[in-house]
């Protein structure tokens, strides 16, 4: 019949189009559909070439895209309010290779407007008013030290004494030693008294906020109203309270 003649070919003409458009392999399946088709099922040989086209092209589209990389998670924010990691106020702040010693200073007393200092056994070599009695000697690790220190905040040297005596030793050697002559630290801020009592009412008179000493007894009695207190010490002072430092020595806490 003329219709159907002229619907085959049309067929046949629409199957070989798209057969074009396909690789080798998929022109060799629609060769080898024509080759057992029956007089009946162009219509359907062409619908099974279009679902071949479409299923061909998703494969091809989804195995040509490369995978999209993963974006790095994003670091993890502390939450408002939350506390940074504390950091132990014994170690040296820094690399103190880069840091002068005023901004050492500067890092260690933060916050704090008036310092008090033992003199005996933390500015000077003597370890007892016994010995401060026949001299003074102050040790120059120390001298720029207390003068930064001084300059910084409002500071106060101490010590318990025995006599009169021992005062004239130890201002001479204060003098000496260039510590009264910037105008942080004069005569009339290097204090005396005749027992640790005395030392202690001095500290907490003046309100210190950070104090020095060499007794383990003060630094005890002191620790609930002094902001914060360095212990000198060779020996460790054992228990002590959160806001008392343990160290050999001034400049090496101050390192």
């Amino acid at each position: 019949m003329p219709g159907l003649a002229a619907a085959e070919l049309d067929a046949v003409s629409l199957v070989r189009r798209v057969a074009r458009a396909l690789n080798r392999r998929i022109s060799d399946l629609v060769a080898l559909l024509f080759r057992h088709k029956s007089a009946g099922s162009f219509g359907a040989v062409a619908g099974f070439a279009i679902a071949v086209v479409f299923a061909w092209k998703f494969l091809r589209s989804s195995s040509s895209s490369p995978a999209r990389p993963r974006r790095p998670a994003a670091p993890k924010r502390p939450l408002p309010g939350s506390a940074a990691p504390a950091t132990d106020a014994t170690e040296p702040v820094g690399d103190s290779r880069k840091l002068s010693t005023r901004q050492i200073v500067a890092r260690r007393l933060s916050g704090c407007r008036r310092v008090t200092c033992q003199l005996i056994g933390v500015v000077f070599e003597e370890k007892s008013p016994e010995e401060l009695q026949k001299h003074a000697t102050v040790r120059p690790s120390v001298v720029e030290l207390l003068l930064e220190i001084s300059k910084y905040c409002d500071f106060y040297l101490m010590e318990t004494v025995l006599d009169d005596k021992s005062e004239e030793n130890a201002l001479a050697a204060l003098e000496s030693a260039g510590l009264f002559k910037t105008g942080g630290l004069n005569k009339e801020k290097v204090l005396f008294c005749s027992s640790e009592v005395g030392r202690t009412s001095f500290v907490r008179q003046l309100e210190s906020d950070f104090h020095i000493d060499t007794s383990l007894e003060i630094i005890s009695q002191l620790s609930r109203f002094i902001r914060c207190q360095l212990f000198v010490s060779s020996v460790e002072g054992g228990q002590l309270s959160a806001n008392v430092f343990n160290s050999l020595s001034l400049e090496q806490f101050f390192s």
